[in-house]
């Protein structure tokens, strides 16, 4: 099978938005079917709703880190300082590597000089996804 990446820069050239390709090309390793994921990281694209904030790509990883770290019991809730500490770090790489995580400073909206495109902030989110969440 293709890797993680190439899969989600093929989702997201069929239409799915940045965390849409994300969630969607990892979903079956983090126990959520296909369906669910698209529908449940639909409003995350375009910076959350087309607001130009927080990445898709990053809210994509974000939502991973919770499908894998997650107790998945809303009884105990003890994972979080688990969950937590993993979306640091991610959300840091992605940073360190793109200066921002905001989707209207990586697209150069206000300044013309386009940081990062969609398709390599996809591509940037799921090598930070395979170093973080796969092999633990």
């Amino acid at each position: 099978m293709q890797n993680r990446a190439e899969k989600a820069v093929e989702l997201h050239a069929k239409g799915y938005n940045c965390c849409q390709a994300v969630v969607c090309a990892y979903c079956d390793l983090f126990g959520i079917d296909e369906k669910t994921a698209f529908t449940l990281s639909e409003g995350f694209g375009a910076g959350m709703g087309g607001m130009e904030n927080t990445c898709g790509a990053v809210s994509g990883m974000v939502m991973l880190a919770g499908m894998k770290k997650s107790c998945r019991d809303p009884e105990l809730r003890n994972t979080k300082a688990v969950t937590y500490p993993v979306v640091k770090t991610m959300t840091k790489a992605f940073k360190d590597q793109n200066t921002t995580t905001i989707c209207r400073e990586l697209k150069g909206l206000d300044t013309g000089t386009v940081l990062r495109g969609c398709r390599d902030c996809i591509m940037d989110a799921c090598h930070i996804v395979d170093a973080n969440l796969l092999g633990d």
